[in-house]
């Protein structure tokens, strides 16, 4: 359904044949994407984000999506005529599975168009909504969002972290509100960890179905039968809790190598994001006598300020201060608003070889 009223594949067809160019993006896309799900063919096209790599484009299969919407939806206890709000980028699986959901489970789908205020103006009860974290911060520094926010049953964050910050401020929320685990490669989320009331937590859950286990690297592996022919091995590397439970420590790609101290970048930005209240990563560039050194890229041309500086240095450990600090006009970020590491990294040694210093 989309805002009550019942669409076939037909109508969808008959839609598209017409022309989308009358409609507003956000909803022409949306027909494209019903329309290429409805062709017949079993595999559909998703792009990954390109966060932590050149963006690729993969053919999924549908009867997998599925799958995944059908362990979504049982999990959550989603049901016939619940509303749904759509209102991320359909370019990525994250927006495409809520479609999925609304198809397999016979939710109401409400589309909005893409923005950071994306509760903004809704007089309307969710029983489930899917945002970026950028989209949930932005909806609690407005009142009037917070108040429409407030009147979803469920809300779930993915395509980025999480900070401490912004998990805590979530308490306002009488929603339940998740954290989702996964990637494009296991057809959006395999795990979820409650942020806000009660069973809030710091670990991510499977969905029923889905096994996690630790590699001999200390990375992730999931094995999803129903989402994955084979069992996927991740970059993350992961910690255990006695319930089952996981954390994601960091990327073992990220991992940068100082003078053999292992650094985990995203470990340091969570300690600093609490001080630092401006976008910022913690990268690297070539060092001859450390291999690498770190460096703090932050967005904006005012240097931070000394106390800001000093709360740092108390709060990380000698070695994982940044050796550096670099400003930036922008901080690179992937299609998806995450932020692009490589990218971030080929920046700043490109900015340290023009000023000399490497």
């Amino acid at each position: 359904m989309l805002e009550g009223q019942t669409l076939t594949a037909s109508d969808v067809r008959s839609v598209v044949e017409l022309g989308l160019e009358s409609l507003p993006p956000h909803l022409s896309d949306l027909y494209r994407f019903l329309d290429a799900w409805f062709d017949g063919d079993d595999y559909i096209d998703v792009q990954t984000s390109g966060s932590t790599g050149a963006p690729k484009l993969l053919k999924v299969q549908k009867r997998k999506m599925m799958n995944s919407a059908v362990m979504t939806c049982s999990y959550l206890g989603l049901a016939p005529g619940d509303k749904a709000l759509l209102c991320m980028n359909l370019k990525y699986i994250g927006a495409k599975m809520v479609v999925v959901r609304a198809l397999v489970c016979g939710l109401d789908l409400y589309v909005v168009p893409v923005s950071g205020r994306p509760f903004a103006g809704l007089d309307v009860s969710f029983r489930f909504a899917a945002v970026v974290p950028v989209q949930i911060y932005n909806t609690l520094q407005y009142e009037d969002d917070l108040k429409n926010a407030a009147r979803t049953g469920i809300i779930i964050i993915g395509g980025g972290a999480v900070s401490p910050e912004l998990q805590e401020s979530l308490e306002v929320l009488p929603s339940d509100v998740y954290s989702t685990y996964g990637m494009t490669e296991t057809l959006s989320h395999i795990a979820l960890r409650k942020l806000n009331g009660k069973g809030a937590s710091g670990y991510y859950y499977p969905l029923p179905g889905v096994k996690v286990f630790q590699s001999e690297s200390g990375t992730l592996s999931v094995d999803a039968p129903g989402l994955c022919d084979d069992i996927l091995k991740t970059n993350d590397l992961v910690e255990f809790g006695p319930d089952g439970g996981f954390r994601i420590l960091g990327r073992a790609d990220n991992v940068i190598n100082s003078g053999g101290i292992k650094i985990c970048p995203e470990q340091v930005e969570e300690v600093i994001s609490g001080i630092l209240k401006r976008r910022f990563v913690l990268t690297s560039v070539p060092d001859l006598k450390f291999g690498e050194i770190t460096v703090l890229m932050v967005e904006g041309n005012d240097a931070v300020p000394d106390d800001v500086i000093a709360n740092m240095k108390k709060l990380l450990p000698k070695y994982h201060f940044p050796k550096h600090i670099i400003y930036v006009d922008a901080v690179p970020l992937a299609g998806n608003g995450k932020i692009a590491r490589q990218a971030c990294r080929e920046l700043c040694i490109k900015t340290f070889n023009s000023d000399g210093n490497v």
